[in-house]
């Protein structure tokens, strides 16, 4: 239980809930466009077991990832996929992406639209929430998940469009999300099992490795995000 009153628990929850909005605002345009057919008394069925059915997957997911990161190796290529992750998130985006989401009428056929499509868009999500687990101690990192994943719901569902305004308004918010990504790689490579005991495992070399993985993260987001204008 006093493992769940530390610093590092309560930091890492953040960081989930941070991840999950960020990554996560897609699922609200899935949903809509998922639902957006049925009957206005089964829409608001349709998102809660849509929303529930796609977090129940994504927890397993994670329950996955979090145990494949104790092989040697594993946490390096994750470090590098967050990276890559948090430069993209810096980029703009096509606005296209969400064209072939089909709409049904039929309550579980929306439902299974809604859960098909979140596990195709949540690897990132899923690695980068495995990754701020690995900073809270071992023994609570799937209960840890299951908290953060369950605050970000009502967030998700009932504040995305709040959020993506913010966003819209205020873009370092975006950027300080990429650079939390950074952090959370440069973290989590540290303690990969293959290089752990090359590297002293110490909170300065951790937090060392995290500035540098946000800051390549700016770097090399901005200087793709103004090449990307630059050509438009």
């Amino acid at each position: 239980m006093e493992e769940f009153l530390t610093a590092h628990f309560w930091i890492a929850v953040g960081q989930i809930i941070m991840i999950d909005i960020l990554l996560g605002g897609d699922n609200a345009v899935v949903i809509a466009l998922a639902c957006r057919q049925l009957p206005p008394n089964l829409r608001t069925k349709g998102i809660l077991w849509g929303t529930a059915g796609a977090i129940v997957l994504r927890v397993i997911l994670i329950a996955f990832a979090l145990t494949l990161l104790q092989i040697p190796y594993l946490k390096i290529v994750g470090a590098a996929l967050l990276l890559w992750i948090g430069i993209k998130l810096l980029v703009p985006e096509d606005e296209e992406g969400h064209a072939n989401i089909a709409a049904s009428d039929k309550l579980w056929a929306a439902v299974k639209t809604v859960i098909v499509a979140d596990l195709v868009m949540s690897i990132d999500n899923v690695i980068a929430i495995a990754g701020a687990a690995t900073g809270a101690g071992s023994q609570h990192q799937l209960p840890l998940v299951i908290f953060g994943l369950l605050v970000s719901i009502p967030i998700i569902i009932g504040g995305s469009q709040l959020v993506l305004k913010l966003m819209d308004r205020f873009p370092a918010i975006i950027t300080i999300g990429g650079m939390l990504l950074g952090w959370i790689a440069g973290t989590m490579a540290h303690t990969d099992p293959a290089i752990k005991h090359l590297l002293p495992q110490t909170p300065d070399w951790s937090y060392g490795l995290g500035v540098a993985g946000a800051l390549l993260v700016f770097t090399a987001g901005y200087a793709l995000k103004r090449r990307a204008t630059q050509e438009t």
